[in-house]
């Protein structure tokens, strides 16, 4: 390569390629093939949790796409972002769309468009950032041939007829999807203009096969239409964003970032979000991983003086302990520089935050893009947040959560983070239940479940602790001891009678409580409608205050009655109901108003 067209490759940023789609649909597999790594198994529950980067420098992108490389090439490679794929991270894959200056929309070819696929459509077209469909999983199509690192159109032009047609009509099917949302698309081979049509490359992530193409297109792209572009954002001010802070042994706390605009040399002072201020510090060192290397699995950095974006690298400088993962970094030159950074950080930080006094579960993540991603999930699921911050859970977070009155509420979660010392025992004195996990989609479904099951539980013992309504009949014919306690025959008309219940005639005087009830052989705590017994009630005397062929209602305290009225009332019997309006009807002769 003559010094001129390194000068020229010099001048160009890399380009920022955004990788999204639904879960599971291959995202991180695809990289993986390229970059020959296996992040995706290192991943928690296999699923992205954060964004990563890799930078594929231009050599490892010609000698993949070594059958139809064409010269003319000067950007320096391409930087993959790979955004989690889980509905949740709504918000964090905004921030990787709006960094990206190209997208590959990953779709399970023989699955489809899911609710992800749509989302990310959505984040695409919010950001008008051009993309490109890579249609994954080619080799899970019934009868295909599988030819390893092939081009899509070589591997094609071998299958059976019959193999064809299924990929076409899948092929047709995603067409059809992209223009309901207002897209033109068509298979690769087959356009002319790319500006107003999207590509669509068959691939699999597993075989290799089709890569080539979506890679050598991705590069034309990037050198035919964003070539002016790449080139203003060389110089000028170094922009980034944090993606993890995390102690390096030998080099103390470091910050995986993204560089996304601008050029940052060693020495360069810059300015972070802190967790309680803005950090400003020199920059120490600049480490890179090794080419196609995705940093958050690196083990072999290299250091340098210089980095242009975009870049994926390791920052080492002093003060960086309380860094805010997710929040982002510049070069500053003087004190307005650090103020202007100030307030935009603040306005942002405090958008997102969340700190009242009002009821409400502690929610504590790794980074922002998780608080903000976690906080937009619970708001879905009806969850509300009392606080919600980034860091490690500690003995205040307890606290506050204990402080609810709703025991739905006396939750801690904490997603990617520790518990600090005493947290455990704190939470099992305050009685306060704490979810951790590292997977998105199951701290989300564990905390669901368990509130669902909480809120069964303490209905159904609302439930049990209230004075339902219950009406009898006694049974003249059946009376067995006239006191101390009148024990007598008597059937359950409506409703239910517990054992201690006290007992009022129509007119409300009182005629005693319910001491036991015998049903043939076995005494119960509680008669059912429709039940005939032998009742036993204390301070009832028949033939004094009790004739012995009554009806009696079950008298209800007026909170219950004001708790049935408003909440049971739809839940109960035809008889049940009438029974309980009977009753109110027999309180209310007295005051008009009660149990209202």
């Amino acid at each position: 390569m003559t010094s001129k067209k390194k000068k020229e490759q010099k001048k160009l940023r890399t380009p920022i390629v955004s990788v999204l789609g639904h879960v599971d649909h291959g995202k991180t597999t695809l990289l993986d093939k390229i970059r020959k790594s296996r992040v995706t198994a290192k991943e928690a529950g296999g699923i992205t949790q954060h964004i990563g980067a890799t930078e594929i420098p231009i050599e490892v992108i010609k000698e993949i796409c070594k059958d139809m490389w064409k010269s003319n090439v000067t950007i320096p490679g391409l930087l993959f972002i790979d955004t989690p794929g889980h509905k949740a991270f709504t918000n964090l894959r905004k921030r990787g769309g709006a960094l990206a200056d190209l997208a590959i929309l990953v779709v399970d070819i023989n699955e489809g468009f899911k609710d992800q696929t749509e989302e990310a459509i959505s984040i695409l077209k919010t950001f008008k950032t051009p993309f490109v469909v890579a249609a994954n999983k080619i080799d899970r199509i019934p009868g295909w041939q599988k030819y390893e690192n092939q081009p899509f159109l070589k591997s094609f032009a071998k299958q059976d007829d019959i193999v064809k047609r299924r990929l076409e009509n899948r092929i047709y099917e995603l067409i059809a999807k992209l223009y309901e949302h207002g897209f033109n698309a068509e298979r690769f081979d087959r356009i002319r203009d790319f500006t107003r049509t999207i590509a669509i490359v068959p691939v699999s992530a597993i075989t290799g096969e089709g890569i080539p193409e979506l890679l050598m297109l991705l590069v034309g792209l990037a050198q035919k239409y964003l070539e002016e572009n790449l080139r203003l954002h060389v110089e000028g001010k170094a922009k980034g964003t944090i993606l993890e802070v995390k102690e390096e042994k030998g080099l103390g706390i470091t910050c995986d970032v993204i560089l996304y605009d601008g050029t940052l040399r060693v020495g360069d002072t810059i300015a972070i979000a802190g967790r309680d201020d803005v950090i400003v510090t020199k920059v120490r060192g600049i480490l890179k991983p090794r080419p196609a290397k995705e940093m958050r699995v690196e083990s072999k950095f290299k250091g340098v003086k210089e980095v242009t974006a975009a870049a994926g690298i390791k920052l080492v400088a002093p003060k960086l302990e309380n860094v805010v993962a997710g929040s982002e970094f510049e070069a500053v030159e003087s004190e307005e520089d650090i103020e202007k950074f100030r307030e935009r950080i603040k306005k942002e930080y405090e958008e997102i935050a969340i700190r009242t006094d009002e009821e409400g579960v502690v929610l504590k993540t790794d980074t922002l893009g998780s608080l903000e991603a976690l906080i937009n999930e619970f708001k879905e699921n009806g969850i509300p947040i009392k606080k919600a911050e980034v860091g490690d859970i500690d003995k205040r977070d307890i606290v506050e959560a204990s402080a609810n009155r709703d025991e739905l509420n006396r939750v801690v979660i904490g997603f990617n983070v520790k518990t600090l010392p005493g947290v455990e025992e704190e939470a099992e004195k305050y009685e306060v239940k704490l979810f951790i996990d590292s997977v998105i989609y199951s701290l989300i479904d564990r905390v669901t479940e368990w509130r669902e099951k909480k809120r069964l539980e303490m209905e159904r013992q609302k439930v049990e602790s209230i004075i339902m309504p219950g009406k009898i009949k006694l049974l003249k014919n059946f009376i067995f001891r006239r006191s101390k306690p009148a024990i007598i025959g008597a059937k359950i008309l409506a409703g239910e009678v517990k054992k201690g219940a006290k007992l009022i005639k129509p007119d409300g005087s009182v005629v005693g409580i319910v001491k036991s009830m015998k049903k043939e052989n076995d005494f119960l705590n509680v008669a059912k409608e429709g039940d005939e017994l032998a009742i036993a009630i204390d301070n009832a005397v028949i033939g004094r205050n009790l004739e012995g062929d009554e009806v009696l209602y079950v008298d209800i305290p007026e909170r219950h009655a004001r708790v049935i009225r408003r909440e049971l009332y739809n839940s109960l019997s035809e008889e049940t109901k009438k029974a309980f309006d009977e009753f109110l009807e027999i309180k209310r002769r007295e005051k008009k108003t009660w149990g209202l």
